[in-house]
């Protein structure tokens, strides 16, 4: 196939892609309203299992269009920015990452309960959406699909490297990510979902080939864990322990390390400062 062709097959691909994930969104958006009008004050938890099938299963399609398609990577990171943005302005307060929940509890913004259940609905959905792409592909509505098809939904671990440096690069990822939300949390929603956006897209160049860069339990569940190559355990321990190991250190080091260097800081300036100066404090 000519330079021509294969251009012109992937802005196919490319253009069939960004029809179906705005589908899934808008279909998603329509569902949460839906369920904010009719379920009242359980809709947090509709709200948490739509949003993350949402988050599911366009990654399903992003990883299928950059795995077997013929879209060029910058391409496919400008998408990974605008659906990370287009993600962040429409989960309507839903967390979508169980390392998230862990999180709230223990800032006392959800109890253990709130936080179970939402953990719950993020596997829930994310187990629909791994089990749905495969009916949607089998419809071979464009060439991507028939591909993926006649390849009988073929996918392998995108882990390249041994296991305890892949847990790292995971441990690493949702580590910058959730020091970055923690870092911005006080800036404006408008400017803060586009910074978040953008340290997402640059972990998923830098450790995307090492480990599909996913640092999610739930998404990783939906897009890897079906995969050939590792056992249930293997992906366990990359996917869900390294994530949720990272958060916790960045939480650790926002809340216990830095305050505690911070004030011995202080404390060391303070022994050079003048009695009256001291005294004046």
């Amino acid at each position: 196939m000519g330079t021509g062709e294969t251009q012109r097959a992937g802005m196919a691909d490319l253009s069939a892609s960004l029809a179906l994930l705005t589908a899934v969104v808008l279909l998603s958006e329509a569902s949460r309203r839906a369920a904010a009008k009719l379920l009242a004050h359980r809709a947090a938890y509709a709200v948490e299992l739509i949003s993350t099938f949402q988050l599911c299963a366009c990654t399903q399609e992003l990883k299928l269009l950059g795995e077997l398609g013929r879209t060029e990577p910058r391409v496919m990171l400008t998408l990974t920015y605008l659906i990370s943005v287009v993600h962040a302005l429409t989960f309507s307060g839903a967390i979508c990452n169980p390392s998230g929940a862990l999180e709230s509890v223990y800032r006392r913004s959800l109890s253990c309960s709130g936080a179970l259940w939402r953990i719950a609905c993020q596997f829930l959905a994310a187990a629909v959406a791994r089990s749905a792409a495969p009916y949607l592909w089998a419809l071979g509505m464009y060439e991507l699909h028939v591909r993926h098809r006649s390849l009988l939904f073929q996918c392998l671990s995108p882990i390249d490297v041994p296991l305890p440096a892949a847990a790292a690069v995971e441990l690493g990822c949702a580590f910058a990510v959730q020091s970055a939300l923690t870092c911005f949390k006080g800036t404006d929603v408008k400017y803060r979902v586009h910074i978040i956006a953008a340290v997402i897209t640059t972990l998923v160049y830098a450790g995307g080939r090492f480990t599909g860069a996913v640092f999610n339990p739930a998404l990783a569940f939906s897009t890897q864990f079906a995969c050939e190559g590792h056992t249930f355990m293997e992906y366990s321990i990359v996917y869900w322990l390294g994530p949720v190991l990272g958060m916790t250190f960045s939480v650790l080091l926002s809340d216990k390390v830095i305050p505690l260097l911070s004030g011995r800081t202080f404390q060391k300036d303070t022994e050079f400062l003048p009695a009256a100066t001291k005294k004046l404090q």
